[in-house]
């Protein structure tokens, strides 16, 4: 399935169906009247959030979502049906802006999440209403008012417990795999990952939801590469798993260039609860990872472990401190 985090829908809620003028007329009944029913009211377009979905790439295809019209009202005093609301289902983390893409109107924070974002016409008034002692015969009635229409902007942003985060090729996606249910691409190539990745990795008895970002190169802030587009999904994530290759020439330029990035584009980001992994320690001597963890560290205020995704061990450890990180 393909991933896409933003799009533009246009939503038309049903018009409310008019009410009768109709008349009683019926074969030996000496007195008729009115009998006009009303009309059904209109359906609406409602949002609502799902958890087995995490993308909107169903709206890229349909852009146009129009609610069932409110039936007329009729004699005998029936009310017209009325439309049948239609359910527009979206990720959680969907954020909902009017037609300017930047004014917020809703966020969904829950599964199973309702907002009403166009809201349904009412039904028209028959004859009936209108009678009264001094007008026992009116030939007035009312139209259905005209459901609400809109152009809305819809936004994913990724909610999760923890987002991996690092340069590109740090071996994100193989930690994914490791510690959860998900099935990411895996490749020795920079931006194997092109958009994030979400998985469940649960731990005695406990679950937590990993998003791996796709990497960040130096610019990534003003569109560079993957560019800023994936950003905001690391917003909502409650702490930030910040992974870094130890066979890299230079740890501490790859570990600033990535803060640097996340500062520039929301400072809040860079606040973030934060846990440093050093990936692939597997491939040089222990001896000389100590030596740069003890380096490295001077001048990290977070925590600093290693890993290797090819030891189960390594891999238990690091599921256990990221429970305690997602809490």
């Amino acid at each position: 399935m393909k991933f896409l985090d933003q799009v533009k829908i246009y939503v038309k809620a049903g018009n409310g169906g008019d009410g009768s003028p109709s008349f009683r007329r019926e074969k030996f009944i000496e007195y008729g009247g009115p009998d006009g029913g009303d009309g059904g009211s209109g359906g609406s377009v409602i949002l609502k959030s799902e958890q087995n979905l995490n993308t909107l790439i169903d709206y890229r295809y349909q852009q146009h979502h129009k609610a069932k019209r409110g039936e007329n009202g009729s004699g005998q005093n029936r009310t017209g049906k009325g439309g049948e609301d239609l359910i527009l289902k979206v990720p959680l983390g969907t954020q909902v802006f009017e037609e300017d893409n930047k004014t917020l109107i809703y966020d969904f924070t829950k599964i199973g999440e309702k907002f009403i974002a166009a809201s349904g016409g009412r039904g028209g008034l028959g004859n009936t209403r209108f009678k009264s002692p001094t007008n026992r015969a009116p030939r007035k009635y009312t139209k259905g008012t005209l459901g609400e229409e809109f152009i809305i902007w819809l936004q994913l942003k990724t909610i999760a417990d923890i987002g991996i985060i690092g340069l590109p090729n740090a071996g994100k996606s193989s930690l994914l795999a490791a510690i959860t249910n998900a099935n990411p691409k895996i490749a020795n190539y920079q931006f194997t990952t092109l958009n994030p990745n979400l998985g469940v990795a649960s731990y005695d008895d406990k679950e937590i939801t990993i998003a791996d970002i796709p990497g960040l190169v130096e610019g990534a802030h003003k569109g560079t590469g993957l560019g800023i587009q994936f950003l905001k999904h690391i917003e909502r994530c409650k702490s930030l798993l910040h992974m870094i290759d130890v066979t890299n020439d230079d740890l501490k330029k790859s570990y600033k260039q990535i803060k640097n990035e996340l500062k520039k584009y929301s400072p809040k980001l860079s606040k973030k609860k934060e846990l440093v992994v050093l990936n692939k320690v597997d491939l040089i001597d222990n001896n000389e990872v100590k030596k740069i963890i003890k380096e490295f560290s001077k001048n990290t205020k977070s925590e600093v472990i290693t890993l290797s995704t090819l030891e189960k061990r390594s891999v238990s450890q690091i599921k256990a401190k990221l429970i305690s990180y997602a809490s």
